[in-house]
């Protein structure tokens, strides 16, 4: 183990781990950094094989969470995770659904009794990082949202993280991707995504090289096949999901080490002896 170091990520559903931070957990646990995966949910909201929606015919909210439970311990076993933690509770679905209302569904459950149980974590693992969502879940999801406010509400209340960041894509970075997208003739329709996609550039403190790991993060995310919707990365051109796997950024909201001058590259700049 690298000076004892743990990286700790937080996170709602099975399979979110891959795109924000699969490379940054795959470049820990290969220096010999201890990585933990805090996963809130089961995803009993996802999809059941064959593609098959929550509420439709053929949908099984248990056998979903099985399979999705599987799925991630194949995918934390690629990137090298040490731990894998499940907090067990229920999918919330996304935003306008049924199963917004349902009273345990994750986003319902007090914020205090879900980050008291985080809290334990950190009490045990002691991480010097943890990374997790921004104040809208990245994309506004329920569960993402509610999982900032956990991890935000742990890491206050043990003071033991050194560090907290926030997963990111720069908006410069998503319309870099777009405008390769449309010259390698993938339709994206005429109008011109919101400008206000992603996170504004200026707010990037941390972008980290994980080229070495987009092996390992694909076969993550192949990991979680019975996720159409999450794997679609998958089906577009080698030089579009270079793009999207090569790197990953953060925004850096809580620090008391010195780290250097201007852009970080390391989510433990400042902790290494």
């Amino acid at each position: 183990m690298t000076d004892d170091l743990t990286l700790m990520a937080v996170h709602a559903h099975p399979d979110d781990e891959v795109l924000g931070t699969g490379g940054v957990l795959a470049r820990a646990a290969a220096a010999g950094i201890r990585t933990v995966l805090v996963t809130c949910t089961d995803g009993e909201q996802g999809d059941a094989p064959g593609g098959i929606k929550p509420g439709e015919a053929g949908h099984d909210e248990a056998a979903v969470a099985a399979l999705r439970r599987a799925e991630l311990a194949a995918s934390a076993k690629l990137l090298g995770i040490a731990h894998v933690e499940m907090l067990g509770y229920r999918d919330s679905g996304m935003v306008g659904w049924d199963a917004n209302a349902h009273p345990g569904a994750f986003a319902n459950v007090p914020v205090a009794d879900a980050a008291a149980r985080v809290a334990e974590l950190i009490e045990r693992y002691r991480p010097q990082v943890v990374v997790t969502y921004d104040e809208n879940g990245g994309y506004g999801h329920p569960d993402h949202i509610q999982a900032h406010r956990v991890a935000v509400a742990a890491t206050e209340a043990t003071d033991i993280p050194d560090k907290l960041y926030y997963t990111a894509m720069p908006r410069s970075g998503f319309r870099r991707m777009v405008e390769y997208a449309r010259s390698a003739g993938l339709d994206f329709g005429d109008e011109e995504p919101p400008a206000d996609i992603g996170t504004p550039d200026e707010l990037i403190t941390t972008v980290v090289d994980v080229a070495e790991h987009i092996g390992a993060k694909r076969e993550a995310l192949e990991a979680h096949a019975s996720q159409g919707d999450s794997i679609f990365l998958l089906r577009l051109p080698e030089e579009i999901q270079k793009m999207a796997f090569g790197w990953e950024a953060f925004v850096r909201v809580r620090n008391r080490v010195a780290v250097p001058d201007g852009p970080e590259d390391d989510l433990f700049a400042g902790l290494r002896g």
